[in-house]
């Protein structure tokens, strides 16, 4: 994948202070755009061999592809979970404009 390919990393925690926390973190380091954060919702997992459930949070950051290894360790030295969810989408599409606007964003 291109540096400059506009990308979403997802992740989830209990609440949205620990998420928003992490948002503002990252929008200071100028390695993301914009974090959306919802909730909440509720998750059913699988974790150490049993079916459990719980109500989390997401935070959807847009950002571009060079800055997801930052991303992914800040998210884990700030985020309360063992193994937090963090999973990357790259967009394939959309507002050119708005894409633009991510790039611009970040450095």
């Amino acid at each position: 994948m291109d540096r400059e390919t506009p990308v979403i990393v997802s992740t989830t925690a209990e609440s949205d202070e620990v998420l928003g926390q992490i948002a503002y973190a990252l929008l200071q380091k100028r390695i993301a755009a914009c974090c959306q954060i919802s909730g909440p919702i509720k998750s059913v997992y699988r974790w150490d061999g049993k079916v459990e459930s719980s109500t989390e949070h997401s935070c959807s950051i847009k950002t571009t592809f060079q800055h997801v290894a930052t991303i992914i360790s800040t998210i884990r030295e700030m985020h309360s979970y063992d193994e937090p969810e963090i999973i990357v989408t790259p967009i394939v599409g959309g507002s050119t404009s708005y894409l633009k606007w991510i790039a611009d964003s970040v450095e």
